[in-house]
């Protein structure tokens, strides 16, 4: 792909993870008005999937899914799914960005998948990758007195998990090139519907239908809206950008999200935190030199 040709995706991805990056507050707010992020995960995706449907719907060829080729579509669906709901219950019960930047181990899980799925070997860069993001992540977990360096508290461990998922997804999406994009919107779309129903009738609960009042419908309507747009974004850049290539553009996110939470909350990351945050993020940043051919 050329440079001109690159700069279309590579745009879509930024602007993908500046949206990313603050659409934890409105889940927040929705947690606050008495929604569980479980159900407001299921719903947000609904609406978002419906409007993919109405857009999309009469020109995506759904005879595809009989393909024996559509078993990928399957596996995007449900990392897709886990990805969504791990990073909402995530950004709801953990610290903003410390879920943000375990989250961002993504391109340690995408080095992995990408060896196995897409047959990339791992250069001397990618092990220097794997040393630094996993050096990242004990200095960023260790907790003193505990004796080994695991996520302390939910919101640590939904965050690992799902940048985990979401680097599957995104080497999955890659390796995809058989079917529209419209095709692995809606797998993305439906596979967090699926997983936010389950996840609200074994964990949540669907009292928060009928609590929310109206100024909680139109945030919720809202988020739906900016979930469709910011996967139609992220599906775009990632066919067209190389999988360790687009974990690194990603990074965006972890602007956006650092100035919202500044602004909207009053966390704040620990000398231990930022040190570790940067080990992941400078791993990442050199993970952009696997592909650079």
């Amino acid at each position: 792909m050329t440079k001109q040709k690159k700069l279309l995706p590579i745009a879509s991805l930024l602007l993908g993870a500046a949206t990313w990056g603050v659409t934890w507050y409105p889940y927040r707010l929705l947690e606050q008005a008495g929604m569980s992020g479980e159900l407001s995960t299921a719903l947000a995706y609904s609406i978002a999937l419906l409007i993919g449907l109405i857009l999309f719907g009469k020109q995506i060829r759904f005879s595809e899914l009989r393909d024996p080729a559509a078993f990928i579509l399957l596996w995007i669906n449900l990392s897709a799914g886990w990805t969504g709901i791990a990073y909402v219950l995530g950004i709801i019960h953990g610290e903003v960005m410390r879920v943000l930047l375990l989250f961002y181990l993504a391109p340690l899980w995408t080095i992995l998948f990408s060896r196995i799925l897409l047959q990339e070997r791992l250069s001397r860069q990618g092990y220097a990758i794997i040393l630094s993001s996993l050096a990242g992540a004990l200095l960023l977990l260790w907790q003193p007195g505990s004796n080994l360096p695991l996520p302390n508290s939910y919101g640590d461990w939904m965050g690992l998990s799902a940048g985990f998922a979401f680097a599957l997804t995104n080497v999955l999406i890659r390796k995809d090139q058989q079917h529209d994009i419209r095709l692995k919107l809606l797998a993305v779309l439906s596979g967090a519907v699926l997983t936010g129903f389950v996840a609200t009738l074994l964990i949540g609960s669907f009292s928060g239908i009928t609590h929310l009042h109206t100024h909680g419908w139109l945030i919720l309507a809202g988020t739906g809206g900016l979930v469709f747009f910011l996967c139609i974004l992220l599906q775009y850049g990632m066919t067209h950008i190389p999988a360790n290539q687009a974990i690194v553009i990603m990074l965006f996110e972890l602007v956006a999200a650092a100035i919202a939470a500044y602004f909207l909350t009053e966390e704040r990351l620990t000398a231990r935190d930022w040190a570790g945050g940067l080990m992941i993020v400078s791993a990442s940043l050199f993970s952009a030199r696997i592909n650079r051919d």
